[in-house]
C-alpha cells in the first residue's frame, strides 16, 4: 500500500490546485498547511487594490503569510465571503492556468465584480507558487471609487 507521500506525488497538477482551493474555502489552517510547500509564495501586482485597501503586502510568502491573509485580512474586505466561477482552466505539466469571475460585496457595500487569473506552480504533490493578475485599474475603481484616493480598510 502506498504511503501518503507516493499519493500526493501521484496527484496531477489540476488535483493539487482543486485540493487547495478546498482547504482555502475550508478556512481550516492545517488544510490550508498541508496544500502548499514551505517556501510557497504568492504573488500579485504590487499596489493592487485588495493589498493596498487591507495595508498588506502583494507578495507572501510561506504558509503563515497564505493563513493569516485568508483567515483574518481578506474578511475585512470581503466580509460575507466571494463567489467564484471558473471561467477557464488549462494544466500542463506542473503548471495549472485559472481564469475566474470573483463577486462579492465589499465591507463598505460596493458590489465587487472583477476577474482574475492565476498560475499555479506545483511540487511535491503541493502548490509552491501562485501568481495572481487582474485589472488593477478596475479594482482600484471598484474599491476606492473612480477618482477617490486609496485608502486602508481597517
Amino acid at each position: 500500500m502506498p504511503d501518503q507521500n507516493e499519493q500526493s506525488l501521484s496527484l496531477t497538477a489540476r488535483e493539487i490546485v482543486k485540493a487547495y482551493w478546498a482547504a482555502l474555502f475550508s478556512r481550516d489552517p492545517a488544510k490550508i498547511r498541508a496544500a502548499v510547500t514551505q517556501d510557497v509564495e504568492w504573488l500579485a501586482p504590487p499596489a493592487n487594490a485588495t493589498a493596498v485597501a487591507l495595508g498588506v503586502t502583494h507578495h507572501m510568502v510561506g504558509p503563515d503569510a497564505i493563513i493569516k491573509f485568508i483567515l483574518e485580512d481578506f474578511r475585512r474586505l470581503f466580509s460575507n465571503g466571494m463567489e467564484i466561477d471558473v471561467i477557464s482552466s488549462t494544466a500542463e505539466g506542473n503548471r495549472v492556468v485559472i481564469e475566474q469571475r470573483q463577486r462579492a460585496t465589499l465591507a463598505g457595500g460596493q458590489d465587487f465584480d472583477l476577474v482574475y487569473v492565476f498560475i499555479f506552480e506545483t511540487a511535491d504533490g503541493k502548490v509552491s507558487r501562485i501568481r495572481e493578475y487582474m485589472d488593477t485599474f478596475g479594482g482600484h475603481a471598484i474599491v476606492f471609487g473612480a477618482g477617490e484616493t486609496p485608502r486602508q480598510i481597517v
